[in-house]
């Protein structure tokens, strides 16, 4: 069982935004964060668990991702984002950000646990400064998903 901790934060949604991933498998511990100039805190959610999933290596496990995003939960738990897919994702938000997912997720057997933001859950604590530090950050990336989408892009 693998166990992931996610957060994602956005300053000013949209504005500077990154996140915080916290993998845990046995004795084994991995910290990854990233920031982007501009950006959502919706993105930044879904980006945590997709950065965490892709960095197992091998397909076929059973991973339990706590977060706090009641957008990414309840998107994938209540189905909403198999409906999106139906229907082109017309008149949705962060399709390449949700097949980038869906096509992870395919790999394992996943389940989410809802944890309450600023609870005092440590690991959620963990991800939230790794992910509100790396939104702060100097040398953040470019979000092209998100900038290409809404012509913010500048060539």
């Amino acid at each position: 069982m693998i166990t992931l901790y996610t957060d994602g934060s956005s300053r000013g949604n949209p504005g500077p935004g990154g996140f915080g991933v916290v993998l845990m498998f046995k004795q084994h511990r991995k910290e990854m964060s990233e920031g982007f100039r501009f950006t959502t805190n919706n993105r930044m959610e879904l980006l945590a668990v997709i950065t965490g999933l892709e960095a197992l290596k091998e397909p076929g496990h059973e991973v339990v991702i706590y977060s706090d995003s009641k957008y990414v939960i309840d998107s994938v738990e209540k189905g909403w984002v198999l409906g999106w897919v139906k229907k082109n994702f017309k008149d949705k938000k962060n399709e390449d950000l949700w097949r980038r997912y869906l096509y992870v997720a395919s790999k394992h057997k996943i389940r989410f646990q809802w944890v309450k933001g600023h609870a005092g859950n440590k690991e959620n604590e963990r991800c939230d400064v790794l992910a509100t530090q790396a939104a702060d950050g100097p040398n953040k990336l470019i979000d092209y998903g998100y900038e290409t989408e809404n012509g913010l892009l500048k060539k």
